[in-house]
Protein backbone atom coordinates (compact mmCIF):
# COMPACT_ATOMS: atom_id res chain seq x y z
CA UNK A 1 0.00 0.00 0.00
CA UNK A 2 2.79 2.93 0.80
CA UNK A 3 5.07 1.33 -2.13
CA UNK A 4 1.44 1.88 -4.47
CA UNK A 5 1.03 5.74 -2.70
CA UNK A 6 5.08 6.54 -3.53
CA UNK A 7 4.41 5.12 -6.87
CA UNK A 8 1.71 7.52 -7.59
CA UNK A 9 3.81 10.62 -6.00
CA UNK A 10 6.49 9.98 -8.01
CA UNK A 11 4.32 9.91 -11.08
CA UNK A 12 2.90 13.30 -10.48
CA UNK A 13 6.09 14.77 -10.13
CA UNK A 14 7.27 13.44 -13.51
CA UNK A 15 3.81 14.62 -15.02
CA UNK A 16 4.53 18.50 -13.30
CA UNK A 17 8.16 18.08 -14.72
CA UNK A 18 7.25 17.16 -18.03
CA UNK A 19 4.59 19.88 -18.34
CA UNK A 20 6.70 22.60 -17.19
CA UNK A 21 9.53 21.50 -19.81
CA UNK A 22 6.90 21.44 -22.00
CA UNK A 23 5.34 24.83 -21.74
CA UNK A 24 9.28 26.44 -21.45
CA UNK A 25 11.21 26.90 -24.65
CA UNK A 26 14.08 24.82 -24.60
CA UNK A 27 17.36 25.82 -26.54
CA UNK A 28 18.13 22.07 -26.59
CA UNK A 29 17.46 20.59 -30.37
CA UNK A 30 15.62 17.62 -30.57
CA UNK A 31 17.18 15.04 -32.50
CA UNK A 32 15.58 14.55 -35.87
CA UNK A 33 14.94 18.74 -36.11
CA UNK A 34 16.01 20.98 -38.39
CA UNK A 35 18.21 23.87 -36.88
CA UNK A 36 15.97 27.28 -36.53
CA UNK A 37 17.18 29.81 -39.10
CA UNK A 38 18.56 33.31 -36.90
CA UNK A 39 16.48 36.42 -36.23
CA UNK A 40 18.32 39.50 -36.47
CA UNK A 41 20.83 42.07 -38.47
CA UNK A 42 23.81 40.26 -38.85
CA UNK A 43 26.84 41.23 -41.13
CA UNK A 44 27.06 44.49 -43.71
CA UNK A 45 23.28 45.14 -43.02
CA UNK A 46 24.59 45.69 -39.41
CA UNK A 47 27.35 48.06 -40.39
CA UNK A 48 24.98 50.06 -42.66
CA UNK A 49 22.66 50.49 -40.04
CA UNK A 50 25.43 51.91 -37.63
CA UNK A 51 26.81 53.93 -40.17
CA UNK A 52 23.52 55.78 -41.44
CA UNK A 53 22.59 56.35 -37.46
CA UNK A 54 26.19 57.79 -37.01
CA UNK A 55 25.85 60.08 -39.96
CA UNK A 56 22.11 61.11 -38.86
CA UNK A 57 23.98 62.02 -35.38
CA UNK A 58 26.59 64.09 -37.38
CA UNK A 59 23.80 66.09 -39.31
CA UNK A 60 22.08 66.81 -35.72
CA UNK A 61 25.05 68.09 -34.65
CA UNK A 62 25.94 70.17 -37.31
CA UNK A 63 21.98 71.23 -37.97
CA UNK A 64 22.43 72.32 -34.16
CA UNK A 65 25.45 74.10 -34.50
CA UNK A 66 23.71 76.29 -37.07
CA UNK A 67 21.00 77.51 -35.51
CA UNK A 68 23.16 78.33 -32.47
CA UNK A 69 25.62 80.72 -34.62
CA UNK A 70 22.87 81.75 -37.28
CA UNK A 71 21.26 82.90 -33.38
CA UNK A 72 24.46 84.30 -32.30
CA UNK A 73 24.62 86.31 -35.74
CA UNK A 74 21.56 87.54 -35.69
CA UNK A 75 21.32 88.84 -32.80
CA UNK A 76 17.95 87.19 -31.60
CA UNK A 77 16.84 88.03 -28.24
CA UNK A 78 13.38 87.84 -26.58
CA UNK A 79 12.39 91.34 -28.07
CA UNK A 80 13.66 90.72 -31.84
CA UNK A 81 16.24 89.91 -34.03
CA UNK A 82 19.30 92.17 -34.86
CA UNK A 83 17.96 96.28 -35.17
CA UNK A 84 14.53 94.92 -34.96
CA UNK A 85 12.67 95.39 -32.49
CA UNK A 86 9.34 94.47 -31.14
CA UNK A 87 7.52 96.88 -28.32
CA UNK A 88 3.83 97.46 -27.44
CA UNK A 89 3.82 100.08 -29.73
CA UNK A 90 4.45 98.38 -32.72
CA UNK A 91 7.88 97.44 -34.52
CA UNK A 92 11.55 99.33 -34.40
CA UNK A 93 13.73 99.27 -36.59
CA UNK A 94 17.29 100.87 -35.64
CA UNK A 95 20.08 101.68 -38.15
CA UNK A 96 19.84 101.18 -42.12
CA UNK A 97 17.21 98.31 -43.45
CA UNK A 98 16.41 97.02 -46.06
CA UNK A 99 12.98 95.92 -47.65
CA UNK A 100 12.88 93.35 -50.52
CA UNK A 101 9.43 92.75 -50.73
CA UNK A 102 6.32 95.00 -50.41
CA UNK A 103 5.61 96.59 -47.20
CA UNK A 104 2.48 97.54 -45.43
CA UNK A 105 2.06 99.24 -42.69
CA UNK A 106 -0.13 101.71 -41.19
CA UNK A 107 2.29 104.32 -39.88
CA UNK A 108 6.15 105.08 -40.13
CA UNK A 109 7.53 107.60 -37.93
CA UNK A 110 11.54 108.29 -36.99
CA UNK A 111 12.62 108.98 -33.80
CA UNK A 112 12.10 112.49 -32.21
CA UNK A 113 15.79 113.25 -32.67
CA UNK A 114 16.33 111.73 -36.08
CA UNK A 115 15.10 112.28 -39.35
CA UNK A 116 13.16 109.75 -41.26
CA UNK A 117 15.16 109.17 -44.72
CA UNK A 118 13.46 106.53 -47.87
CA UNK A 119 16.29 105.73 -49.93
CA UNK A 120 16.26 103.80 -53.24
CA UNK A 121 18.58 103.19 -56.35
CA UNK A 122 15.78 104.17 -58.54
CA UNK A 123 12.79 105.45 -57.69
CA UNK A 124 11.33 105.74 -54.09
CA UNK A 125 7.26 105.41 -54.82
CA UNK A 126 4.23 105.28 -52.36
CA UNK A 127 0.69 103.99 -52.92
CA UNK A 128 -3.11 104.50 -51.29
CA UNK A 129 -5.53 102.45 -52.36
CA UNK A 130 -9.40 102.20 -51.27
CA UNK A 131 -10.89 99.26 -49.50
CA UNK A 132 -11.19 97.40 -53.74
CA UNK A 133 -7.76 97.81 -54.17
CA UNK A 134 -8.05 100.43 -56.63
CA UNK A 135 -4.82 103.12 -56.40
CA UNK A 136 -6.32 106.65 -55.39
CA UNK A 137 -2.86 108.28 -54.89
CA UNK A 138 0.56 107.81 -55.68
CA UNK A 139 3.73 109.61 -55.14
CA UNK A 140 6.60 109.09 -57.16
CA UNK A 141 10.37 110.67 -56.05
CA UNK A 142 12.61 109.83 -58.83
CA UNK A 143 16.25 110.55 -60.19
CA UNK A 144 14.99 114.03 -62.75
CA UNK A 145 11.36 114.35 -61.63
CA UNK A 146 9.01 114.27 -58.26
CA UNK A 147 5.22 113.08 -59.61
CA UNK A 148 2.01 112.95 -57.62
CA UNK A 149 -1.07 111.39 -59.17
CA UNK A 150 -4.48 112.18 -56.76
CA UNK A 151 -7.23 113.99 -57.07
CA UNK A 152 -6.21 116.72 -55.09
CA UNK A 153 -2.90 118.24 -54.13
CA UNK A 154 -2.68 120.57 -51.25
CA UNK A 155 0.62 121.90 -48.78
CA UNK A 156 -0.98 123.44 -45.97
CA UNK A 157 0.71 125.47 -42.87
CA UNK A 158 2.70 123.93 -40.14
CA UNK A 159 -0.79 124.44 -38.11
CA UNK A 160 -2.35 122.71 -40.63
CA UNK A 161 -5.54 125.51 -40.71
CA UNK A 162 -4.32 127.41 -43.60
CA UNK A 163 -4.13 126.06 -47.42
CA UNK A 164 -1.02 127.48 -48.89
CA UNK A 165 -1.04 125.53 -52.48
CA UNK A 166 -3.74 123.47 -53.58
CA UNK A 167 -4.01 121.82 -57.58
CA UNK A 168 -6.63 119.53 -59.16
CA UNK A 169 -8.21 119.46 -62.68
CA UNK A 170 -9.85 122.57 -62.76
CA UNK A 171 -7.52 125.47 -61.00
CA UNK A 172 -4.22 125.58 -59.03
CA UNK A 173 -4.61 127.97 -56.05
CA UNK A 174 -1.89 129.40 -54.02
CA UNK A 175 -3.15 131.00 -50.50
CA UNK A 176 0.24 132.69 -49.49
CA UNK A 177 -0.16 136.01 -49.08
CA UNK A 178 3.03 136.68 -51.34
CA UNK A 179 3.84 134.71 -54.60
CA UNK A 180 8.12 135.18 -55.25
CA UNK A 181 9.83 134.32 -58.01
CA UNK A 182 13.31 134.82 -57.89
CA UNK A 183 14.49 133.59 -61.38
CA UNK A 184 16.20 135.79 -63.53
CA UNK A 185 14.09 135.20 -66.71
CA UNK A 186 10.43 135.66 -64.32
CA UNK A 187 7.27 133.90 -64.98
CA UNK A 188 6.05 132.85 -68.52
CA UNK A 189 2.42 132.14 -68.38
CA UNK A 190 0.92 130.24 -71.46
CA UNK A 191 -2.29 131.57 -71.46
CA UNK A 192 -4.30 133.99 -69.48
CA UNK A 193 -4.03 135.13 -65.74
CA UNK A 194 -6.09 136.41 -63.00
CA UNK A 195 -5.11 138.61 -60.42
CA UNK A 196 -5.62 141.56 -58.75
CA UNK A 197 -2.94 143.06 -58.05
CA UNK A 198 0.87 142.59 -59.55
CA UNK A 199 4.04 144.12 -57.42
CA UNK A 200 7.11 144.20 -57.67
CA UNK A 201 9.91 143.66 -54.84
CA UNK A 202 11.26 147.18 -52.98
CA UNK A 203 13.54 148.90 -55.13
CA UNK A 204 12.95 146.41 -57.98
CA UNK A 205 11.66 147.35 -61.52
CA UNK A 206 8.31 145.52 -62.44
CA UNK A 207 8.53 144.55 -66.05
CA UNK A 208 5.81 143.02 -68.13
CA UNK A 209 6.88 141.66 -71.66
CA UNK A 210 5.24 139.74 -74.72
CA UNK A 211 8.20 139.04 -76.52
CA UNK A 212 6.98 137.30 -79.76
CA UNK A 213 3.02 138.62 -79.67
CA UNK A 214 0.84 141.32 -77.78
CA UNK A 215 0.45 142.10 -74.07
CA UNK A 216 -3.68 143.10 -73.28
CA UNK A 217 -4.75 144.51 -69.76
CA UNK A 218 -8.63 144.21 -69.54
CA UNK A 219 -10.66 144.73 -66.71
CA UNK A 220 -14.32 145.40 -66.84
CA UNK A 221 -13.92 148.06 -64.29
CA UNK A 222 -10.46 149.51 -65.02
CA UNK A 223 -7.04 149.34 -64.98
CA UNK A 224 -4.90 151.47 -62.91
CA UNK A 225 -0.81 151.47 -63.59
CA UNK A 226 0.81 153.31 -60.96
CA UNK A 227 4.32 153.84 -60.09
CA UNK A 228 4.58 156.25 -56.83
CA UNK A 229 8.51 156.62 -57.15
CA UNK A 230 9.69 155.64 -60.21
CA UNK A 231 8.57 156.30 -63.69
CA UNK A 232 6.22 154.13 -66.04
CA UNK A 233 7.14 152.97 -69.51
CA UNK A 234 5.54 151.31 -72.34
CA UNK A 235 7.18 150.33 -75.45
CA UNK A 236 6.60 148.31 -78.45
CA UNK A 237 8.19 147.75 -81.86
CA UNK A 238 4.79 148.50 -84.19
CA UNK A 239 2.02 149.81 -82.50
CA UNK A 240 0.56 150.77 -79.09
CA UNK A 241 -2.99 151.49 -78.93
CA UNK A 242 -4.62 153.46 -76.12
CA UNK A 243 -8.32 152.75 -76.43
CA UNK A 244 -11.64 153.79 -74.65
CA UNK A 245 -14.99 152.07 -76.17
CA UNK A 246 -17.35 154.80 -74.18
CA UNK A 247 -15.20 157.09 -71.53
CA UNK A 248 -12.33 159.34 -72.61
CA UNK A 249 -8.45 158.90 -72.44
CA UNK A 250 -6.35 161.69 -69.94
CA UNK A 251 -3.10 162.86 -70.40
CA UNK A 252 -2.44 164.38 -66.96
CA UNK A 253 0.55 165.58 -66.46
CA UNK A 254 2.84 169.12 -66.15
CA UNK A 255 4.33 168.50 -69.20
CA UNK A 256 3.49 166.04 -72.21
CA UNK A 257 6.36 165.06 -74.73
CA UNK A 258 6.38 163.80 -78.02
CA UNK A 259 9.86 164.37 -79.29
CA UNK A 260 9.77 162.28 -82.67
CA UNK A 261 6.53 163.79 -84.06
CA UNK A 262 7.09 164.25 -87.73
CA UNK A 263 7.77 167.51 -89.48
CA UNK A 264 4.46 168.39 -91.99
CA UNK A 265 5.13 169.78 -95.28
CA UNK A 266 2.31 171.25 -97.58
CA UNK A 267 2.96 170.07 -101.21
CA UNK A 268 2.74 173.56 -103.11
CA UNK A 269 0.84 172.32 -106.07
CA UNK A 270 -1.82 171.37 -103.70
CA UNK A 271 -1.77 174.92 -101.94
CA UNK A 272 -0.33 177.45 -104.26
CA UNK A 273 1.03 180.94 -103.06
CA UNK A 274 1.08 179.74 -99.65
CA UNK A 275 4.61 180.14 -98.14
CA UNK A 276 5.80 179.81 -94.24
CA UNK A 277 8.57 181.71 -92.19
CA UNK A 278 11.61 179.15 -90.62
CA UNK A 279 11.07 179.08 -86.85
CA UNK A 280 11.01 176.59 -84.02
CA UNK A 281 7.39 176.98 -82.83
CA UNK A 282 4.95 174.18 -84.20
CA UNK A 283 1.44 173.71 -83.28
CA UNK A 284 0.60 169.45 -83.04
CA UNK A 285 -1.91 168.76 -85.85
CA UNK A 286 -3.68 165.66 -86.21
CA UNK A 287 -4.53 163.88 -89.21
CA UNK A 288 -7.88 162.54 -90.41
CA UNK A 289 -6.37 158.69 -89.90
CA UNK A 290 -5.57 159.88 -86.21
CA UNK A 291 -1.81 160.51 -87.13
CA UNK A 292 0.01 163.13 -85.19
CA UNK A 293 2.79 165.87 -87.04
CA UNK A 294 3.90 169.21 -86.42
CA UNK A 295 3.17 172.12 -88.15
CA UNK A 296 5.14 175.36 -88.59
CA UNK A 297 3.20 177.37 -86.23
CA UNK A 298 1.10 181.15 -87.76
CA UNK A 299 -1.45 183.69 -86.30
CA UNK A 300 -3.67 181.00 -87.98
CA UNK A 301 -3.65 177.37 -87.79
CA UNK A 302 -1.36 175.44 -90.41
CA UNK A 303 -2.79 172.12 -90.19
CA UNK A 304 -4.11 170.57 -93.36
CA UNK A 305 -5.60 167.80 -94.56
CA UNK A 306 -3.22 167.92 -97.43
CA UNK A 307 -0.42 168.06 -95.56
CA UNK A 308 2.71 165.10 -96.66
CA UNK A 309 2.00 163.55 -93.60
CA UNK A 310 -1.66 162.80 -93.77
CA UNK A 311 -1.24 161.77 -97.63
CA UNK A 312 1.11 158.90 -96.99
CA UNK A 313 -0.54 157.79 -93.71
Amino acid sequence: MERSASLDIEALKMTQEQYILASQPSALQRPGCPAPYPVGIYGWRKRCLYFFILLLLVTMIVNLALTIWILKVMNFTVDGMGNLRVTKEGVRLEGVSEFLLPLYVKEIKSRRDSPLILQSDRNVTVNARNDLGQLTGQLTVGSDTVEAQCQRFEVRSSDGDRVLFSADENEVSIGTEKLRVTGNEGVVFAHSVETPHIRAEPFQDLKLESPTRTLTLEAPKGVEVNAGVGEFRASCRKELTLESSEGEIFLNAKSIRMPNLPHGSVDPLLSPGTSYPKHTVYEVCVCPSGKLYLSPADSASTCQTTNSVCLWS
